[in-house]
């Protein structure tokens, strides 16, 4: 039994028969501030993915209906990824990473690839793994160079306010659920400290699908600080592990375009195709040359 909370979505019609039926499970892990299953930031807009195959949507220890934890840590989120995939059967499954939650899914698919059919990493922070891009090396310069940490005497209301008002968005309501992921983020171990092995993901062949928002839209200090980083990773990655970019509008793509991000899945995970020209608000499409 898996050490933290699986929230789990199947909403198939048993008369679709066997091509549904036996399609591989898919396994979703959230950024900060989130759960699983999250409306706000979590992965509520990916559940009319469950009318084809098993969702798995894992709450991290400290988030969701996960237990508690000291010190969120990304090296032990990837073993609790690693268990659940181990848990999944013989076929392999679907990993889907939102953030942070992309790294720990980099590193759980480094770690065991055989338990993995394909990786979509969504808006991936894996910093370390792009240390060579400009606007990636400025970030971890300026956070390495005693970026100062949470002060002690600030609240999860009050960092939760500064992290979404304070940077011109709207704020979620601060409910318990909320404020206890906040105040785990506000712990979380820094993902500019993962050492991020891309060599076994790339030998597995594994399939893999990054997905970047636009950022044309974001509050301008936050594109310029978190969001021309996040689209520096997000081609960087998709240039190390062979892989295909899909740009949508915004900022959280999964949230704000869920019609897009789902058609792309699915067509990732090989229930259709997604053509360039299609009416899903899709920027661009690009393989790794």
């Amino acid at each position: 039994m898996s050490a933290v909370h699986v929230t789990v979505w199947d909403d198939r019609d048993g008369g679709q028969g066997a091509a549904h039926s036996n399609a591989a499970p898919a396994l979703f892990v959230h950024n900060i501030f989130a759960w699983g299953s999250d409306s706000a930031y979590g992965f509520a807009g990916q559940r009319p993915l469950a009318d084809s195959r098993r969702l798995l949507l894992m709450d991290r220890r400290g988030y969701g209906d996960s237990p508690d934890t000291a010190r969120s840590d990304f090296d032990v989120d990837a073993e609790d990824v690693v268990e659940i995939l181990d848990d999944g059967g013989n076929g392999g499954t679907h990993l889907v990473g939102h953030g942070n939650g992309a790294v720990v899914a980099l590193l759980a698919a480094a770690r065991r690839p055989g338990l993995v059919r394909s990786l979509a990493l969504l808006q991936p922070s894996a910093f370390t793994a792009a240390a060579d891009r400009p606007a990636v090396a400025g970030l971890l310069a300026r956070v390495r160079d005693g970026a100062p940490g949470v002060p002690e005497d600030i609240t999860p209301q009050q960092y939760l306010r500064a992290s979404t008002e304070g940077l011109g968005m709207p704020a979620p309501d601060p409910t318990p659920r909320r404020l206890r992921a906040v105040a785990t983020a506000m712990r979380e171990r820094p993902v500019w400290e993962a050492e991020i092995p891309l060599a076994p993901i790339r030998d597995a062949a594994l399939p893999v699908l990054v997905v970047c928002g636009t950022w044309e839209q974001a509050p301008a200090a936050y594109r310029e600080h978190v969001g021309l980083p996040l689209m520096a990773v997000a081609e960087s990655l998709t240039d190390s592990l062979g892989g295909r970019l899909l740009r949508v509008p915004g900022y959280y793509p999964h949230t704000q375009e869920p019609a897009a991000v789902n058609a792309a899945l699915r067509e990732f995970w090989g229930e259709g195709r997604l053509r360039p020209c299609s009416s899903q608000p899709l920027v661009e499409v690009r393989d790794a040359s």
